[in-house]
């Protein structure tokens, strides 16, 4: 299988390119198994021919023989077929699966709107496509085509007139393309909306229950998916349609073939009586692929669309350039010029502007500010999650946004302001997913004072979560989201809002978190409203409307903003303000 592994398996044409071994294939195999479907027939002609005439048992046992052989080859062949298209199948997953997951998730980091995991159904329709009867009725097109040669061979009359009923075939397949298609793209954009709303709902479902909200929210639901099911049924009425017309020119045919070559025996221009049956048999078949392509016109469509539209994501988000491992960093950060807009209504909107500044290793700096002023937009773009118009930010030089996660990620410790764990264990929450040292798991947790509570759990640190950290409680979670921020040491921590559902204690264990931090070198970045965790901090930002109001050592901001009469400077004695949300 290693000779049919494209050299680059990143765009999906090269992918699909990769089974075509499989298919030509399977496509012989097929041809082999349309030219035994002709054993039936030539037993029966056989038969007629020979042992009624010869009234000869030993000749009937032995074509009986023959034919039977023959059916059970057929099975054999078919069941190979099959084999080769589920490998197939697996081999398209095994070379896109990843890509288009990585892919799906950079779409998703970058919010570009890509309905949801659309494209890992996409990726499973083209994978069973493979294996459908759709895509077997394409390797069935060149036993047709033998039939047809052999109709001509019978008579070039009657192969004119199985032609004509391809062509009639394909105006059918063509007439229900152009009814179909369109009407389905809608069908899976509705679908697609449908779903995404009750996804939504379903998150939200304690909101909705306990505003009373439900029967609002069930009667939207309803409207979008009523929408989507009288699409899909429209576009399955013409598809039916279609598939019945297909069906009806077959078997005309077949009567026509008869029909017309015992005209032509009459005539004197047909040989034997024999070939009028055998032309009406072959003209059946000349039409069999095209009557399955109609009658799985939907899944057709459904497959192509789904390519164009993996086709389309894996265009906009090219693979990542594999890249050299990297020395561990000191912390030494520096930003210069960093500018983040989003698309607005009337163009570009900052989020942040032109914001420089550097912090040696070992900092840490507290950024305040107002809700809305772009603390949080700061955070991820210091960790490289959001791409800025201007200069880089850079960890002791190593560029944040353009180097690999896997291989930075390492590197630095982030905690949002709603912290997200995954289903699993407490341990590889903590260990973010990855191999777990216990010296560092048993680390982390101790600094983020969780060692009380693990002590208390029935399986310790190999205690499930649940989806989401379902089990846990929302302080739970945040102490939980801490302690895998710093795991692995790393030189780089941005805590955003991080006492947020802590009691006192959970906030004291901030403040050692961020004293152990800097005791060790790390540099660390408190986004925050709160006094108390200015007491830690050397350097202090205060951002509003995107841009840098004042930036220095904590007590000569405060003294600045004091002199200037701003309230944030009240902050200067930590338990004099409970909050630096006007700051």
């Amino acid at each position: 299988m290693d000779n049919m592994t494209p050299r680059d398996p990143n765009t999906l044409s090269q992918a699909l390119a990769a089974l075509h071994p499989f298919q030509r294939q399977a496509m012989l195999w097929t041809l082999l198994t349309a030219a035994l479907s002709l054993a039936p027939t030539l037993y029966m002609f056989q038969v007629y021919d020979r042992v009624v005439n010869s009234r000869s048992l030993s000749t009937l046992a032995m074509l009986t023989l023959l034919v039977v052989g023959a059916y059970a080859l057929m099975v054999l062949i078919d069941g190979v077929r099959d084999d080769l298209l589920q490998r197939a199948s697996q081999h398209l997953d095994e070379l896109l699966s990843v890509r288009v997951f990585d892919a799906l998730f950079a779409a998703h980091l970058r919010q570009l709107p890509v309905g949801g995991d659309q494209a890992l159904t996409d990726l499973r329709t083209l994978r069973e496509f493979v294996v459908s009867p759709a895509a077997q009725a394409f390797m069935e097109s060149p036993g047709a085509l033998l039939f047809l040669v052999c109709i001509f061979w019978i008579s070039p009359a009657l192969g004119l007139a199985a032609l004509g009923g391809a062509a009639v075939q394909f105006l059918i397949a063509w007439w229900t393309e152009r009814q179909t298609h369109p009407t389905m793209v809608e069908a899976n954009r509705a679908a697609m909306g449908a779903s995404q709303y009750a996804r939504g709902a379903l998150a939200n479902a304690q909101v909705i229950e306990s505003m009373g909200m439900l029967q609002g929210v069930h009667a939207r639901w309803m409207q979008l998916h009523r929408r989507c099911l009288a699409l899909q049924a429209q576009a399955s009425d013409h598809a039916g349609w279609g598939s019945a017309a297909a069906r009806t020119v077959q078997t005309l045919l077949a009567s026509v073939l008869l029909g017309a070559g015992c005209w032509l025996y009459l005539r004197g221009q047909l040989v034997e009586a024999g070939m009028l049956i055998v032309a009406s048999i072959l003209g059946g078949k000349v039409l069999q692929p095209l009557v399955k392509a109609v009658a799985q016109w939907k899944l057709l469509v459904q497959a192509r669309d789904a390519r164009l539209r993996l086709r389309a994501l894996l265009g906009q988000l090219p693979a990542r350039a594999t890249q050299m491992p990297l020395p561990a960093p000191s912390g030494r950060l520096a930003v210069q010029g960093l500018t983040v807009t989003v698309p607005g209504p009337e163009g570009p909107l900052a989020l942040l502007r032109n914001v420089g500044f550097s912090l040696p290793a070992g900092s840490v700096m507290a950024v305040v500010g107002p809700s809305g002023a772009g603390k949080t937009t700061l955070a991820r773009a210091l960790l490289g999650l959001l791409p800025s118009l201007g200069e880089k930010v850079r960890l002791d030089g190593i560029d944040t946004h353009a180097r690999d996660k896997e291989l930075l990620g390492e590197h630095l410790g982030y905690l949002p302001q709603e912290v997200a764990l995954f289903d699993g264990t407490l341990a590889q929450n903590v260990a973010r997913f990855g191999p777990v040292d216990p010296q560092r798991l048993q680390a982390a947790c101790h600094a983020a004072g969780l060692d009380a509570w693990i002590a208390q759990l029935p399986e310790g640190t190999e205690t499930p979560v649940g989806p989401g950290g379902a089990f846990l409680s929302g302080g739970q979670r945040q102490r939980v989201g801490l302690a895998r921020a710093i795991y692995g040491d790393p030189a780089l921590v941005i805590l955003d809002e991080p006492y947020s559902n802590l009691d006192e204690e959970g906030e004291a264990a901030v403040l050692q978190v961020v004293r152990g931090l800097q005791r060790r070198g790390a540099t660390t970045i408190l986004v925050t409203h709160q006094p108390s965790m200015l007491a830690v901090a050397d350097t202090v930002m205060v951002l509003r409307d995107g841009v840098v109001q004042a930036f220095g050592p904590r007590d000569a901001v405060l003294a600045a903003m004091a002199k200037a009469g701003d309230a944030a400077a009240r902050v200067a004695s930590p338990v004099r303000k409970p909050s630096l949300e006007t700051a």
